[in-house]
């Protein structure tokens, strides 16, 4: 983990898997893909160019390649001239749709920041405190003069820890702050008392992310490179013995692995909600010194935690207390490094560029300096900037056009549950009722984040970091046991994602999304139901996978579905898993995508598109849509999802994706859930003879 990231709590790190995030299902956690925007590179005060239109009508016709059979590659039917014409940008892992509206986005915001900076000392309130951050940030001069310094003193308090008690204070700190833990905490809506707050308990403690990583022998190579890495960092950090602690660490690590649950069994709500009084602690989970560890994080009050992985705890702690002392200490000291690196002198941002980005993901060139420092503010101050980005980038008619578009998605998803053959009559009544309480939010919060007691100082770039993490950690465990703020985001405005939030029952779309290829109100309308009418009834869905479908109405976990109706419906999850798990990846041998693990997404896409063709032609009301340069409006519909997930992938940065990820490749993503939906045959006469093809009796109907 970064500190570029390290203000956000629930999110991936450390080899953690994160507790209830506000946003627990995501359109695509990496921010994937994306095309033909044309980003202005400069992106200076008020440079930024608006997103413009995917051909004359909605989709980019002239990246198309015709001469592909759409039944026998849809991506290079949709995309395959884009694709052998683009590019991946050197400072990118993979690219698509996504990351140019990412690029727009962060060319806009770049904007906005550059303009608070030259105002100067009339800068005031937020916007004073945003130029601070990346004023010291693009001061590269003033970063090298520094060198390690600002590590002294962090790693000061892990040379002197006499015991592993104190080494409990500094895993406990490390929650608003730099350092490793075991055991990762994160603040969240409860989810068997969704109007209350509690606190979050996670397994932690790996570097590489994935237990997979440390005990799979197709990754001999990146821990290899791993044990090299950490031994450069403590080189770097002035730690004795690198090589030798280094490899230390490693195996340390590496028994953590062995310890945590898989990602597949992490993500099963069923499963992971364990409440456990804070007393208990010392009696389940012996070997550590939990109160220290609590009292420390500042989560005192706390009377409970919920566990996620409660078999794992336990083993985690004795793996604690049975580690020599000084491997604890070079352990700490590598993650503490690893987390400053990007903000320290060059030869750690090298270092940490070189590992994290160049070999784990194929990136050639580090990121532009001011791109960093857009980064660097944003983590800080993200809705500070998103408050002035919607006054510029979002326009108020495009809520009222996406509530129309909602209201009928849901609608359709209505009319499924009722003509469901599958389903029983008692739990389409509870489906029912959870669909009519869908909570909505689109573009921004009305209310904005206070920053007013953030501290932020001129030039103090890990510092102003720390503090960012400090205050937002404080925000957080404040609220334990406190009444759920139900208007809260968890995202920012001019964040490129969606999501849902089973905890909330409700959908968010910021507004940074509501774009082309998208969304674009004067598009044709059955592209924008196969975009943003897809990606709508994807995170509709969510509440309705195989995880989602675990939370009643009011966000409640609970058990609502009959025995048999749950049968019939993991019967078929099983049936989509194993389509995707068929997927090869000729330049990854051995490598496919975990069908267990990408179950809610695959879910997603295939439920979410089943519902917006079916919102599609209740838009017509009854006629018939026109024909456009020869296409029909139902092959518009899939061209415009295709077109969404336009992706080009490095190979590291794929490989990195089926093992981290939740989500499938985006350009698998393009024509999977087609293969299970009866009208993508009919609109491109697909038949038995096809590489895409699947017997009528074999497809996948779960919505």
């Amino acid at each position: 983990m970064s500190l570029l990231s390290l203000a956000t709590t629930l999110v991936l790190t450390c080899g953690a898997v994160a507790p209830v995030a506000a946003h627990d299902r995501c359109l695509d956690e990496a921010c994937h893909l994306v095309a033909l925007v044309d980003v202005d590179a400069a992106g200076a005060s008020g440079g930024a160019v608006a997103a413009t239109r995917m051909g004359t009508w909605g989709v980019d016709t002239a990246g198309m390649d015709t001469s592909v059979s759409p039944g026998d590659d849809f991506f290079g039917y949709v995309s395959g001239t884009w694709a052998a014409d683009t590019e991946i940008p050197a400072d990118k892992s993979m690219y698509g749709s996504f990351l140019a509206l990412r690029d727009l986005s962060e060319s806009r915001v770049r904007g906005l920041v550059e303009g608070y900076v030259e105002q100067g000392a009339a800068a005031t309130g937020d916007a004073a405190k945003v130029a601070a951050l990346y004023r010291g940030f693009l001061d590269e001069a003033a970063i090298e003069a520094q060198g390690a310094k600002p590590l002294a003193p962090h790693l000061d308090a892990i040379r002197a820890a006499a015991d592993r008690d104190v080494l409990a204070d500094l895993m406990g700190a490390a929650s608003g702050s730099v350092g490793a833990t075991l055991f990762r905490l994160g603040v969240s809506d409860d989810q068997r008392d969704p109007d209350r707050y509690t606190l979050y308990m996670s397994q932690s403690g790996l570097g590489l992310g994935d237990r997979q990583m440390y005990l799979d022998e197709k990754f001999a190579p990146q821990r290899e490179r791993y044990v090299a890495y950490i031994g450069q960092l403590l080189e770097l950090a002035g730690w004795d013995d690198p090589k030798g602690n280094a490899q230390r660490v490693f195996d340390f690590e590496k028994s953590v692995a062995e310890a945590h649950w898989t990602r597949a069994e992490s993500r099963d709500r069923s499963r992971t909600y364990n409440p456990v009084e804070r007393a208990e602690f010392a009696t389940t989970a012996p070997g550590f010194d939990w109160e220290r560890f609590f009292t420390a994080a500042g989560v005192g009050q706390a009377e409970r935690a919920v566990v996620r992985q409660d078999s794992a705890i336990p083993k985690l702690a004795a793996l604690f207390a049975k580690a020599n002392l000084d491997t604890l200490k070079a352990w700490q000291a590598f993650h503490v490094t690893d987390q400053a690196a990007p903000l320290l002198s060059k030869a750690f941002v090298d270092a940490h560029f070189d590992f994290r980005s160049k070999f784990l993901s194929g990136q050639p060139e580090q990121k532009e300096r001011w791109k960093r420092g857009v980064a660097h503010a944003e983590e800080a101050m993200g809705e500070a900037i998103g408050r002035d980005y919607v006054q510029l980038y979002f326009p108020p008619d495009a809520k009222a056009k996406m509530d129309a578009l909602v209201a009928n998605v849901k609608a359709a998803m209505g009319a499924r549950l009722d003509t469901l053959a599958w389903m029983g009559e008692d739990t389409k009544t509870e489906a029912r009722a959870k669909l009519a309480g869908f909570g909505l939010k689109i573009g921004h919060p009305d209310t904005w984040r206070d920053y007013a007691a953030l501290e932020v100082r001129e030039g103090d770039v890990l510092g102003n970091a720390l503090r960012s993490a400090a205050f937002e950690w404080d925000y957080d465990r404040a609220r334990i046991g406190q009444p759920v703020d139900k208007a809260e985001w968890g995202m920012t405005p001019q964040t490129v994602n969606a999501y849902y939030s089973s905890v909330k029952n409700e959908i968010v779309f910021p507004a940074a999304i509501l774009q082309p290829p998208f969304f674009d109100p004067d598009a044709d309308p059955a592209v924008n139901y196969g975009g943003i009418g897809g990606v709508i009834g994807h995170e509709i869905i969510h509440g309705f996978d195989d995880q989602g479908r675990k939370s009643d109405g009011a966000g409640l976990l609970r058990d609502w579905w009959t025995a048999d109706d749950a049968a019939k419906f993991e019967a078929e999850a099983a049936k989509l898993g194993a389509q995707y798990e068929a997927y090869a990846f000729p330049q990854l041998p051995g490598m496919h995508i975990n069908g267990k693990v990408a179950m809610g997404e695959n879910i997603g896409d295939l439920g979410g598109l089943t519902i917006a063709l079916e919102a599609y032609r209740r838009s017509l009301d009854g006629r018939d849509a026109p024909e456009i340069d020869g296409f029909t409006g139902e092959q518009r519909f899939f061209m415009g999802w295709a077109q969404v997930w336009r992706t080009l992938w490095r190979d590291d940065a794929l490989r990195q994706q089926l093992v981290n990820g939740t989500h499938s490749p985006g350009h698998i993503r393009a024509f999977a859930p087609l293969r299970n939906i009866d009208a993508w045959y009919d609109a491109f006469d697909v038949s038995e003879g096809d590489k895409l093809y699947i017997a009528p009796e074999d497809r996948v109907r779960i919505w």
